[in-house]
């Protein structure tokens, strides 16, 4: 099988980017962390607004889930 680099532009048509699964990136943004986890949008809003939440990443005003720590954070709940 032949390995290629793929490079990935943002002026590249986004059918040409590279797709990666949402359930094999590190982040997440709220609606693939909804779709991945089954808890809601605003749910998660609410439980990462909070600064002692520890699978959220803000970088600038975006709002990133941190996967693994998300799935840490949902085995060790009763209810959210």
């Amino acid at each position: 099988m032949e390995n290629r680099e793929t490079v990935i532009s943002d002026e590249m048509p986004a059918s040409e980017r590279l797709h990666i699964p949402f359930w094999l990136k590190s982040n997440l943004t709220v609606e693939e962390a909804a779709a991945y986890s089954g808890v809601g949008r605003n749910k998660l809003r609410e439980l990462t607004d909070n600064e002692q939440c520890s699978f959220v990443l803000w970088v600038g005003s975006k709002r990133l889930i941190k996967r693994r720590l998300l799935d840490e954070f949902l085995d060790n709940m009763y209810s959210v």
